[in-house]
């Protein structure tokens, strides 16, 4: 279902569910991630882009405390009060929404309740950040419609927050910055200490396949903290031997980690090789995408995924194989792994031209390899979160 036809169908079920049209819809789109892994928390870079698959939350006020709230996708309901806010023990997707109420109500009055629609079509669990949309859609829809003055980036913040608190979920800012600034036919270059964003254009020639292996792998959380840690003490490492000051992994150039990286054990240089060539590779595309280069762009997402296999060993076997075979398929210009890593989703640039042949030809491999399909979806760059007009 596309957006135009999603929004309608919100519209209506908004009216059954409440008896009355909504009064504020707004919508966010997921997102990706191109290039910049594992970079945002050693304050480095990230090339990523809003998708046009999306979240629209519909919206009205109550004459009271009271809170309803229906997911369209589930036909589930939650009841709530704004006086008494807490997580649910009971369903997971409300907390998304409840706790972005919660970091609204926090520094602004905001008193009445509301009736509140959720519905969109973003995959669930193929790395496509249907969280940070849920967050970023109810954030703008809410301020709207209790006429609150709050930034992009407040709302971005209040979205991780609402994971952090509400979720339990600890993760960064990539997710609702990508889904609040995405531009259609430009990624997002986010830099992650001083939290400035622009957009770069990727141009009208290029797309994305995003192919979810479904994989996931035991020990990722334990994976996950022990990667976060070696970066710290490489980190620490860099900090005693170098002429200038070092607080993250940003501070280290690509020229230092090769001259001092053999004072490390190989695990910890390894490790701190991969978001320091990151780095590297983010600049190095956004000047590629400035000169209108997709192809150099797309061999910087396979060294990419190298790094991520050789270095952090985030990667897996689905991915891998995905990746190699997306390089021997005409037409193809990069691939990667995307996200976290350790399962999930790789993501293939190419020409629109290709996506039939190249689509085919990576869902037959995978399935052939593994025995089980691999759910492959073109996706393309596309515009931010913004409110919908009636």
């Amino acid at each position: 279902m596309g957006n135009g036809e999603l929004y309608a169908e919100a519209g209506r079920r908004f009216r059954d569910a409440f008896g009355h049209v909504h009064s504020v819809a707004a919508y966010a789109p997921g997102r990706v991630e191109i290039l910049g892994n594992h970079t945002d928390y050693n304050e480095g870079f990230v090339l990523s882009a809003a998708i046009d698959f999306g979240t629209y939350v519909l919206v009205s006020r109550t004459s009271d405390g009271d809170c309803r709230l229906v997911a369209g996708d589930l036909s589930e309901e939650a009841h709530f009060a704004m006086s008494s806010l807490a997580p649910s023990k009971d369903k997971t997707w409300p907390n998304y929404v409840m706790g972005v109420l919660d970091g609204l109500a926090r520094t602004h009055d905001i008193g009445v309740g509301f009736h509140g629609l959720l519905l969109g079509n973003i995959p669930l669990g193929a790395g496509l950040s249907s969280s940070a949309a849920l967050e970023m859609a109810t954030g703008l829809a809410l301020a709207t419609l209790y006429e609150l003055d709050v930034t992009p980036l407040d709302l971005a913040r209040i979205g991780q927050a609402a994971e952090h608190t509400y979720v339990g979920v600890q993760c960064g800012l990539l997710d609702q910055i990508s889904s609040l600034f995405g531009k259609r036919n430009h990624l997002v270059m986010t830099d992650f200490r001083t939290l400035e964003v622009e957009t770069v254009p990727l141009g009208d020639e290029a797309c994305f396949l995003m192919c979810n292996t479904h994989a996931r792998h035991a020990l990722v959380d334990g994976e996950y903290n022990s990667r976060r840690q070696h970066c710290e003490e490489a980190a620490a490492f860099f900090e005693a031997e170098l002429d200038h000051p070092v607080t993250a992994l940003r501070d280290v150039s690509w020229e230092e980690w090769q001259q001092f990286a053999a004072g490390m054990d190989d695990v910890t240089a390894r490790r701190a090789a991969h978001p320091i060539g990151e780095n590297k590779r983010v600049a190095e595309g956004r000047t590629l995408l400035e000169k209108g280069d997709l192809e150099s762009f797309g061999r910087l997402m396979f060294d990419s995924h190298t790094s991520s296999r050789v270095n952090f060993e985030n990667s897996c076997r689905e991915l891998d194989f995905l990746v190699d075979t997306a390089s021997r398929i005409p037409g193809v210009l990069g691939a990667r792994l995307s996200g976290g890593g350790f399962g999930g989703s790789a993501v293939v640039l190419l020409h629109p031209r290709d996506v039939e042949t190249a689509q085919h030809a990576l869902a037959s491999a995978y399935s052939r390899e593994f025995g089980t399909p691999c759910d492959i979806r073109v996706i393309a760059p596309a515009n931010g979160a913004r409110l919908v007009q009636r």
